[in-house]
């Protein structure tokens, strides 16, 4: 398929901004870049309540829906390489899965590399998800019905959350997730140019997150983990897109887990580009993957209750 019109719109505007790639930018202007980004995502639903608190120290910003609870609990980590992103870049995301999957999101305010690196980011998933665990209760969330979602790093961090703490998740969504670090499938090489995130970018990300620590570690690599591990997966979603350096070892993720015998949906979005979830505001096929999501959390919910 060729690229999305409108994703082609995207890049054409982001081309004509002049802007260099992210790694080639002083941290700062990179980070307040890619949290511009959000802006494509056009204007969230609306939704009850939000709060910001601590999660036994890590930031954490809560969105309530506009109904009666208890809720569902989604974790969600944000994407940007555990360098880039933030709260508040990822504002309208979270109160779109808020609302539209009518659940109590909890969306993580991680530390970021360089200043924090491998494995701050997943000691603080491990911090909030049992904080979640432990009070979501006190929130008017169901601590009976968690989940975690995350886009790329994040969704690094969510399948690495799960992989920890076997039997206490109904659901993962991963949209297209970092998990394989050593980037040895062939999609790094095809769509490292050219489609938003680079191969240049993705290599500044692991060198600032991991620096000297093995790719392959599970915590790093989530494709690296024992098949006993993965095996005791609850049911996943992994999204891809296209033209996404990333395509590979998200569908080599969603291969394995199916191979092993968890419930896999694994759908590749034609034309799309990394980040396109995020684009809602320009992209139309973010709109359906949203959908997708949000469907398939609120079936994981519902069963066994």
């Amino acid at each position: 398929m060729p690229l999305d019109p409108a994703v082609k719109a995207v890049l054409d505007i982001l081309d004509a901004a002049g802007d260099r790639q992210l790694h080639e930018l002083p941290m700062p202007l990179a980070r307040a870049n890619y949290d511009q980004l959000a802006g494509l995502g056009g204007e969230p639903a609306a939704i009850g309540r939000t709060e910001r608190t601590t999660a036994d120290g890590v930031p954490v910003r809560l969105y309530w829906p506009d109904s009666p609870g208890p809720h569902p609990i989604l974790l969600f980590f944000h994407g940007g390489g555990w360098v880039l992103g933030s709260l508040d870049g990822y504002d309208g995301v979270a109160r779109d899965l808020s609302a539209h999957a009518d659940c109590l999101v909890v969306s993580v305010g991680y530390r970021l590399a360089p200043d924090h690196c491998f494995p701050a980011a997943v000691e603080d998933a491990l911090t909030v998800a049992k904080w979640a665990m432990r009070t979501g209760d006190a929130y008017g969330g169901d601590t009976q019905r968690l989940a975690v979602a995350g886009d790329s790093a994040g969704g690094n961090l969510s399948a690495v959350l799960v992989n920890e703490l076997p039997g206490r998740f109904r659901a993962q969504a991963l949209l297209y997730p970092v998990t394989d670090q050593t980037r040895k499938h062939p999609s790094v090489r095809e769509n490292g140019q050219g489609y938003l995130l680079t191969e240049d970018t993705l290599r500044w990300f692991s060198e600032n997150y991991l620096g000297d620590q093995d790719p392959r570690h599970p915590w790093a690599s989530p494709l690296f983990a024992a098949d006993e591990v993965l095996a005791a997966a609850p049911p996943t979603l992994v999204v891809t897109g296209e033209f996404d350096p990333l395509r590979d070892e998200g569908e080599a993720y969603a291969d394995r887990l199916r191979a092993l015998g968890v419930h896999v949906e694994n759908r590749r979005y034609d034309g799309m580009i990394h980040a396109f979830f995020s684009m809602r505001g320009m992209v139309p096929a973010a709109g359906e993957a949203l959908r997708q999501v949000t469907d398939f959390l609120q079936e994981a919910w519902t069963q066994h209750t």
